[in-house]
């Protein structure tokens, strides 16, 4: 990933979207591209139109965090974005040598604490979406997508590339673009990891819907919200989910989907805890694949 074209496409998008009046800024007339010029993020930023300039050109290393904020503020950048924004500068820094990342492993303890979460489907991923530990609920929630080890336990690689997401996501539009919008955020957290590096290249070639998201240069938190699944073991499900990010196990997100009691889909959870429970579960490998019987 070009860090230096990624700071650029960002502020760009950033820029684009935001009109004269929204900013208090008068409408001089017809324009050559949508959103605010240059010059007047400028003024918005108190900063000059050459240094802003450079700015939206990727030079961004060395710049102090009152100018960030002060960009920030001026393309009414929400705290997701604005922490991207920071983000993108500690990674534009050099550093001597790469930082070497160790595989994630879920320490004992936590895989017992997820076991222990029986009405709840719980799981732990990476901020690559790779699905490094689950407990048994969870395994069978996303059997779809770890029964096919061509995924590798990747949420992303499912969702694009296997033909089954259309059904598995009643809303899949959306699913695909909260997919890459945290993998676009991990990006500007860890610009320099192969294993996101290689993803986003592998699925910037094989999937049109994924090459167009990337470009909006979108990012989001996940921490909590409802999502909806259709099973193909169980049907419909509504659920909310809890996400936390794990201080013990720094880069592993913790989520947990539970139903609202007394609802078609706190029974068709429960249906998908008896069908887990009647097949022969292997158990789980290393990367948290898992076939499940039919």
């Amino acid at each position: 990933m070009d860090l230096r074209a990624d700071i650029r496409d960002f502020l760009v998008t950033r820029r684009a979207r935001l009109t004269p009046e929204q900013v208090g800024l008068p409408n001089t007339g017809r324009r050559r591209v949508p959103g605010l010029r240059r010059e007047e993020v400028a003024v918005l930023a108190g900063v000059s139109p050459e240094w802003y300039t450079r700015l939206e050109k990727g030079h961004i290393s060395g710049v102090s965090e009152d100018v960030l904020d002060a960009v920030a503020r001026a393309l009414r950048l929400s705290d997701i974005e604005c922490e991207h924004l920071f983000n993108l500068a500690r990674s534009a820094k050099p550093v001597r040598t790469p930082r070497r990342r160790n595989s994630p492993v879920v320490p004992e303890s936590l895989q017992r604490v997820l076991d222990s979460m029986t009405t709840a489907a719980a799981f732990v991923r990476t901020g690559r979406l790779d699905i490094v530990g689950t407990n048994a609920l969870a395994r069978a929630l996303y059997s779809p997508v770890l029964d096919d080890p061509r995924h590798r336990g990747n949420l992303a690689r499912f969702d694009f590339l296997d033909p089954r997401a259309a059904d598995f996501y009643p809303n899949y539009d959306a699913a695909l673009s909260v997919a890459v919008a945290l993998l676009r955020t991990e990006s500007g957290r860890n610009p320099r990891d192969p294993e996101l590096i290689n993803l986003v290249g592998e699925l910037a070639t094989r999937s049109e819907a994924f090459r167009v998201r990337w470009g909006a240069h979108d990012v989001r938190s996940h921490r909590g919200g409802v999502k909806e699944f259709n099973h193909p073991a169980v049907g419909y499900l509504e659920l909310t989910y809890d996400s936390m990010e794990l201080v013990a196990a720094p880069g592993l997100t913790l989520t947990a989907y539970t139903a609202e009691p007394h609802t078609l889909s706190a029974d068709n959870l429960g249906l998908l805890a008896s069908w887990a429970a009647s097949r022969e579960l292997p158990g789980v490998d290393a990367v948290g694949r898992l076939s499940l019987g039919d």
